[in-house]
């Protein structure tokens, strides 16, 4: 027994000692801090169409859309708000903050179409919106086909209905995108962190993703792995051609990864790092909403396969909760073993509650909020059992278009 328990003490070890040394240094936050880079003005600057889907989003739409309207850009830039069959007011006040600007001409909004068996919500959304997007450049380059090279949407700028940024953003984003020869760029978007359940559980969340996909393997193009953040995505729109347009991953639940994937398959470039300077306006005031929402679609990404349910609980188990249990082994040398494994755990995490303005303390209840990530994640697979279907916005799980929060929602 005293060697069995000796020996879960050394795997979990040398778990984090591989995560600390040989995971990309995914914690070392600042090396992608977007807000600490320096971004030199482009001599020209390409044409921009920012692409906002919006179900039910009256509550924030307004300051989500004034934010884009006064971007300091120099290039052409345009905003297609898709109202994705809202059921409250989400196009009017769209329409409103535009008129409060006087920039009604830089704002068109598009219903969307029924949504099409196959596609998830928000792909379906994003794809209405780029399909207006070239119908305008259509129409405008159809009087002068020799104005296509400059007339053409460069970028594509998908962003959500519920995050606003700084004047600054799309200029940062455009001139990182342009300089690097990139197809993708992201942004992680500072997520709400004020209630208690916030606290507790969101900075894991951004912990676990990029533990999930460390930054600098997402940049290194000999490196298969992949992934964005849905709520900020510069897209070149050739690389979007590359893929076979958004229909191309049509039925992805997570969308902003698999939209990665297809594009550093076909051999585009990434780039996804951090920022405080856009926020997310979306709230959990409460534990079960986080618990439904990383249950919402975790399941689903493990194939809902058992075995790898089981897996994702067992690694979650020896991660994180091994070495709390053994610090109370009998065998003074495994409760050592476990006490450095807490402390490496603990020094890891502390760059994302940082990040942040948390206490330090916070780092040390990253056991605990791990065994709520399980949690819910093994409700997501008993839920799919029961056929109980979770439901976003009036959605079943398959056109589901609600933002995972969860580490396994994304692997």
């Amino acid at each position: 027994m005293l060697i069995t328990l000796l020996a879960i003490s050394l795997v979990s070890l040398a778990i984090w000692l591989y995560l600390a040394l040989a995971r990309g240094m995914f914690w070392r936050l600042h090396e992608f801090d977007d807000d600490l880079a320096k971004h030199e003005p482009l001599s020209a600057w390409p044409k921009v169409a920012a692409i906002v889907p919006a179900r039910n989003e009256a509550a924030t739409s307004a300051q989500a859309l004034t934010s884009l309207l006064k971007q300091n850009y120099a290039g052409e830039f345009s905003i297609i708000l898709v109202d994705d069959h809202s059921e409250d007011a989400t196009a009017e006040i769209a329409r409103q903050a535009a008129r409060e600007l006087n920039a009604e001409p830089r704002l068109e909004i598009h219903s969307a179409a029924p949504l099409p068996q196959g596609w998830t919500g928000k792909l379906w959304a994003l794809n209405e919106g780029v399909s207006q997007s070239l119908r305008r450049d259509a129409a405008m380059l159809r009087p002068s086909p020799a104005r296509s090279p400059s007339s053409a949407t460069c970028f594509y700028w998908f962003t959500d209905a519920d995050i606003t940024h700084t004047p600054d953003t799309l200029q940062r984003l455009v001139a990182r995108a342009e300089r690097d020869h990139l197809d993708l760029t992201s942004l992680m978007v500072l997520l709400q962190a004020k209630t208690l359940p916030e606290r507790a559980l969101i900075p894991a969340f951004l912990f676990f993703f990029l533990k999930l996909y460390p930054p600098s393997w997402i940049a290194n193009p000999r490196i298969r792995t992949a992934g964005a953040a849905g709520g900020c995505i510069l897209l070149r729109s050739q690389a979007l051609q590359r893929i076979g347009g958004l229909p191309a991953i049509r039925s992805e639940v997570i969308d902003d990864c698999a939209l990665a994937r297809a594009v550093k398959q076909k051999g585009g470039r990434l780039w996804m790092g951090l920022t405080r300077a856009s926020v997310s306006f979306r709230a959990y005031t409460t534990f079960a909403e986080i618990r439904d929402m990383i249950a919402r679609t975790a399941f689903t990404q493990l194939r809902y396969s058992p075995l790898l349910l089981l897996g994702t609980l067992l690694a979650m188990l020896l991660t994180y909760l091994a070495p709390i249990a053994l610090l109370f082994a009998p065998n003074p040398a495994t409760r050592i073993l476990a006490a450095v494994t807490w402390l490496t755990m603990t020094l890891l995490y502390l760059p994302t509650t940082r990040f942040y303005g948390q206490s330090p303390a916070w780092a040390l209840c990253l056991p605990l909020t791990a065994l709520f990530y399980s949690y819910a994640t093994f409700l997501s697979a008993v839920r799919h059992y029961l056929g109980r279907g979770a439901q976003w916005k009036g959605r079943t799980l398959s056109s589901d278009e609600g933002p995972p929060l969860g580490p396994e929602a994304n692997s």
